[in-house]
């Protein structure tokens, strides 16, 4: 990779972890908090989990893990599947009210996004969700 090439990345992510910053600290989509939404996801999207499994996916550790979905089992958002083979250990089901609060943060977020990629063709938007997904899996080991 040539220099310049790597000094546009490092500066334009610079930009946008400040932006998304910024985002995120005046413009609340909702009552949910990064964390919390990216847990609903996972829960959505692969069904009921373990705090080990949501760790895993999510590269965090099993104390954090365990902490955000406390939180959210609080607030009504999922609630606990006892495991049946070990009495220790549960799993987290998504409940109607978190799945309400879910779809409505990410149809929030989904707006945000396609108002600030309106003047982009499809083509690029394509192009710039596969390099993002490219990019995220390439820093997993940080």
């Amino acid at each position: 990779m040539n220099e310049p090439s790597l000094e546009t990345i490092e500066l334009e992510l610079a930009i946008l972890i400040r932006r998304v910053s910024l985002i995120t600290t005046c413009c609340k989509f909702g009552n949910l908090d990064r964390s919390a939404y990216l847990l609903l996801h996972q829960i959505t999207a692969h069904g009921s989990a373990g705090v080990k499994t949501l760790a895993n996916e999510s590269h965090l550790d099993i104390s954090t893990v365990s902490r955000q979905a406390a939180t959210l089992e609080q607030k009504g958002y999922v609630y606990r599947i006892p495991d049946p083979l070990d009495g220790r250990a549960c799993s987290f089901q998504i409940t109607e009210l978190g799945t309400k609060e879910y779809n409505e943060h990410k149809q929030a977020r989904l707006a945000k996004i396609a108002d600030n990629l309106k003047t982009w063709s499809d083509e690029e938007c394509e192009v710039f969700g596969q390099l993002l997904r490219k990019y995220n899996s390439s820093i997993i080991n940080i």
